[in-house]
């Protein structure tokens, strides 16, 4: 008989979803709707997070899904939310499935509602804590009946723990048995009895006997029972080890210690003791800034109080320890709670600890924050198709930038090279014209003719000052190391018969022979900044001083003058090409000398900038291979 397994799945109580390997719904059957309150529609391509509590939990949920391929199923109890906002307690069961060539193409998912069941469960875990809470408040003691002699009837886990016996070893013997011989050679449980039967109770402290024959200092309170007709029907026996109290309370004194020293400065990580029932006994300063709670606030709590009420309702807290004691550790990653309410991703590592005696004494608890990591890579999960998309699109811009800015430079080149030529011509006739010119001969067109050549002059410069400003954008800069005194004496030479016109004052101030750039251009760059010094004064005589030094690891330069300075809403100007903040007539110049200064300096990794005082002057500073010299920092 064939079956149909989409019906069948159709009929079946139990919501039933397969999930593509990425955790992303492909099926949902109609029971899924009746639990969830989400059709198979609205459930179609969604991430299985969808049904976890709270609008994206899409980090526990992947986590789950690891789980479930690493050991083959995972099965998980917690809160839900439906459609509509409601919660119930749900019942997750996620398994792998695996194709012809055994590897994993997606998952299968059952979901129940056990909100009754965990009810049913709540109550009886609670009636179950309440009796463990009893017992755990009287672990330390050694809770047993006597008879009206004095022998054995019955015996608790704490007399176990304390004596050594187990219940069909000593039920039915004399308590004389716990007694040293010096003791019973006095008749002091005897006695003892006496007392109590006549006072109503016995207590004292003393030293009590092992089964393995080794003495422990204990308290001992025997208390007379009796029925309503005032007669005595046995002894209640309450034996508490003090000896052994004290020796953990010491260790537990020298552990912290030590245990304080090692952890107190960490910050990055949350360490901290737990007593054997998980109740906080140290804090260190990490833990405080993980967790929130100061140290007062927070020993003697139960460690659950850092988990969701999933978690703990479910007991995962109890279930982490019981794995700790069984294993020797237990790690995981998984949600925690904030003082303040809101949650973390953390990391948690428990691990026993145990006395020199192999007794538990308590639990270390190291908790670490993951939330930033696990958000950033979720976000550069997320944000890679974004950024690939983007650069590409700024890589075709930046061709296409490329491409015109060649274009642009072939032009600049080709006009600068060609009018350079007529230029010569027409300097050359004027030349001619010139000294063709006598004195009968119109002194008047002398005067014409000088400015004109003047002008072909300033043309000149003009096209070569161009040409040196488009060539700057392109071709490789030869790096060597350059001498301080040479650079500025190179620059000099350079300016020799405009200095010598201006009756200029340079000076040179180095604290550093040599700096490391292109030959050519610094020199450029120094000789642009000096003739612009000499440009820029009414002096009789310009004062030039340049000065180099070392500044936070990279070559700063100043250049000053006494010049006519720049106003402080000007100083921004001043490198832009063409750029002129004073007539022609009054300061003559092409607008391009500070622009390609700006270019070099850019070449070489650095900055300029000027700062001035109108009327007093201007220093232009520069630095070179500040970017380089930074970098091993």
């Amino acid at each position: 008989m064939n079956i149909d397994s989409n019906s069948f799945l159709q009929d079946v109580s139990e919501g039933i979803l397969a999930l593509d390997a990425d955790g992303y719904i492909s099926y949902a059957n109609p029971a899924v709707t009746l639990i969830t309150g989400y059709s198979p529609t609205e459930l179609q391509n969604k991430h299985l997070s969808i049904l976890y509590n709270g609008p994206d939990d899409s980090i526990k949920a992947e986590y789950e899904l690891a789980l479930a391929l690493k050991k083959g199923k995972f099965v998980s109890e917690g809160w839900r939310t439906t459609k509509e906002g409601k919660q119930f307690w749900g019942e997750m069961t996620l398994a792998p499935l695996y194709g012809h060539q055994e590897e994993s193409n997606g998952f299968s998912c059952v979901v129940r509602d056990v909100t009754e069941k965990k009810k049913e469960e709540i109550e009886v875990r609670q009636n179950a804590d309440r009796i463990r809470l009893m017992v755990e408040a009287v672990r330390d003691y050694a809770i047993f009946l006597l008879d009206t002699t004095g022998h054995i009837i019955t015996w608790n886990e704490g007399a176990r723990r304390i004596k050594g016996y187990s219940a069909n070893e000593i039920i039915g013997k004399h308590f004389s048995t716990f007694y040293t011989a010096e003791d019973l050679e006095d008749k002091k449980p005897e006695r003892e009895l006496r007392i109590a039967t006549a006072t109503g109770k016995y207590e004292e402290e003393g030293w009590r006997v092992r089964k393995n024959g080794s003495v422990f200092w204990a308290n001992v309170v025997i208390t007379a029972l009796f029925n309503e007709q005032n007669k005595l029907v046995g002894f209640s026996k309450v034996t508490r080890d003090l000896s052994e109290r004290k020796g953990i309370e010491e260790n537990l004194r020298a552990n912290e210690e030590r245990y304080r020293s090692l952890v107190e400065q960490v910050r990055d990580y949350g360490i901290f003791m737990l007593d054997e029932s998980g109740r906080i006994i140290s804090w260190n300063e990490g833990a405080k800034r993980i967790e929130g709670y100061e140290a007062d606030e927070i020993i003697g709590k139960y460690f659950s109080i850092f988990y969701p009420e999933d978690d703990v309702l479910n007991g995962k807290p109890s279930y982490e320890l019981k794995i700790a004691r069984s294993e020797g550790k237990y790690e995981e990653e998984g949600w925690r709670v904030h003082k303040n309410g809101s949650q973390f991703w953390a990391n948690v590592v428990i691990t026993p600890i145990y006395n020199t005696a192999g007794i538990l004494i308590g639990f270390s608890k190291v908790t670490r924050d993951l939330t930033e990591r696990q958000e950033a890579e979720r976000a550069l999960r997320e944000s890679y198709e974004r950024y690939r998309v983007l650069a590409e699109e700024l890589r075709a811009t930046n061709h296409e930038l490329s491409y015109a800015n060649e274009e642009l430079e072939q032009f600049t080149s080709i006009v600068s090279h060609d009018l350079q030529e007529p230029i010569r011509t027409v300097k050359s006739f004027l030349q001619l014209i010139h000294m063709k010119l006598n004195a009968q001969q119109a002194e008047d067109l002398k005067t014409y003719i000088d400015k004109a050549i003047h002008a072909a002059d300033r043309m000149r410069e003009l096209i070569r000052n161009l040409l040196h400003y488009s060539q700057l954008s392109k071709g490789e800069m030869i790096e060597e190391r350059v001498g301080v005194k040479e650079l500025v004496n190179a620059a000099v030479q350079n300016l020799k018969t405009s200095i010598e016109r201006a009756n200029a004052v340079i000076t040179l101030e180095s604290k550093i022979e040599a700096v490391e750039g292109d030959r050519v251009q610094l020199v450029q760059l120094v000789q642009n900044l000096i003739s612009n010094a000499m440009k820029f004064t009414t002096a009789d005589q310009p004062q030039i001083q340049i000065s180099c030094y070392e500044e936070k690891g990279y070559v700063k330069f100043a250049v000053s003058d006494n010049g006519i300075g720049i106003a402080e809403t000007d100083k921004n100007k001043v490198f832009e090409i063409f750029r002129r903040l004073h007539t022609k007539k009054d300061y003559p110049g092409t607008g391009i000398g500070l622009a390609i200064c700006k270019k070099i300096v850019d070449r070489h990794r650095g900055k300029i900038w000027p700062e001035s005082n109108p009327g007093k002057g201007t220093t232009f500073y520069f630095t070179l291979n500040e970017e380089k010299e930074k970098e091993p920092a």
